[in-house]
């Protein structure tokens, strides 16, 4: 297996609940450690691309909502105000690392197979002139029939559209457990994942939080999207950034998912 410290081209995806408090307000904190350890890794030669949620929550917390909507329309509006703020806080926390920005807005219509080439395209010349693409699901627009639903199985399409090495999910957990480690203190996390096996199906449970969309669930899917193109994954927890450092220095950080 090729060291982490040697894959070149990754895929970085954060959840809500790595960009905001519990309350849908931007975790500023957080997100400047992001922001700067992702820019020291491009800096360092690796070729990054960020899968970000947040544009809901964020848009929430600017309209004052404390719960998701449920109806289209409303998710929409939220998403609309949500991603404006998004964007702008990328760019401007990048740009004080000198690195730009540029963002796609992608649904499942987009990436069918006939039409993945164009994003194929796009990301390649983006990442060529050290550009980090920003990709979101365009929730704006998108509707049930239509949606990728979550951010998980959308960063394991891109990581294969994008021939990555690594694709990264950064989440509120350390890892997969065992047993929900929320509910059973004992809940061991299991370092190494070789295959999706039902037993793996089967401790996979459990919803993100109200401002997100995600669970485990939904990761181990995104795992198997990866394993298709036998792209490794790395669950990790997203509250402490930094630990990407230790991930590219070869230690142990979450779990890894290596086909084998």
């Amino acid at each position: 297996m090729i060291p982490i410290s040697e894959r070149k081209r990754i895929v970085v995806k954060v959840g809500t609940s790595t960009l905001t408090h519990r309350t849908g307000r931007l975790n500023i904190r957080r997100v400047e450690q992001l922001v700067k350890t992702l820019a020291d890794l491009q800096n360092a030669g690796h070729e990054v691309i960020l899968v970000s949620s947040g544009a809901i929550g964020l848009g929430m917390g600017k309209l004052g909502l404390m719960d998701r909507p449920k109806d289209t329309p409303g998710k929409q509006a939220c998403a609309a105000v949500g991603q404006c703020e998004l964007m702008y806080l990328y760019d401007n926390l990048f740009s004080e690392y000198s690195i730009t920005v540029a963002q796609l807005l992608l649904t499942k219509y987009i990436l069918l197979e006939d039409r993945r080439k164009n994003v194929e395209n796009a990301l390649e010349r983006l990442i060529s002139q050290g550009v980090i693409p920003v990709v979101n699901e365009n929730d704006t627009v998108a509707i049930d029939e239509l949606e990728m639903g979550e951010n998980d199985s959308l960063a394991a399409v891109v990581a294969t559209i994008a021939n990555a090495d690594l694709l990264i999910i950064m989440s509120d957990i350390d890892g997969l457990y065992d047993s929900d480690p929320r509910q059973n203190p004992d809940a061991k996390m299991i370092p190494v994942v070789r295959e999706i096996s039902e037993d793996i199906h089967a401790v996979a449970g459990g919803a993100g939080t109200k401002f997100g969309t995600g669970g485990m669930a939904t990761k181990i899917h995104a795992v198997e999207i990866a394993y298709e193109s036998d792209i490794d994954v790395v669950l990790m927890n997203g509250q402490h950034p930094k630990k990407l450092y230790e991930l590219f220095e070869d230690k142990p950080v979450g779990t890894l998912f290596h086909k084998g």
